[in-house]
């Protein structure tokens, strides 16, 4: 089974950025496609971008696309999400998840989820 392990939320204002990491252990990382979601109270957890195990191909929401960066490093078992000019609806706990198949953008296709990371964007 496969171990994620999110880091690097916190508090920032609006239009500054944060950099999520996904630390993975206990699997291939490489063959994995990975995904971030997100999550706000009282919401269902929505899709935020995907990456494909090659690292060649990203989808991002459309809410996002343009201000988030997601990538990875398969030698360090590592995926990245760059997030800048953040916006107070970003708010939420950001989750790390993995699947052995091409990406998806559905939460339910996802077997291995980290913790997740809040993350708090103020106006």
């Amino acid at each position: 089974q496969v171990q994620l392990v999110e880091s690097g939320g916190g508090l920032v204002q609006a239009g500054g950025s944060l950099r999520l990491s996904c630390a993975a252990s206990g699997g291939t990382f490489s063959g994995y496609a990975m995904g971030w979601f997100r999550q706000a109270p009282g919401k269902e957890r929505e899709f935020v971008t995907t990456l494909s195990a090659s690292g060649r191909n990203a989808d991002y929401a459309d809410s996002v696309k343009g201000r988030f960066t997601v990538s990875r490093d398969n030698a360090k078992n590592m995926v990245i999400l760059q997030m800048n000019s953040l916006k107070p609806e970003d708010t939420a706990v950001y989750y790390c998840a993995a699947r052995s198949m091409f990406a998806s953008i559905s939460p339910s296709d996802y077997a291995y989820w980290g913790q997740g990371t809040q993350v708090t964007v103020s106006s």
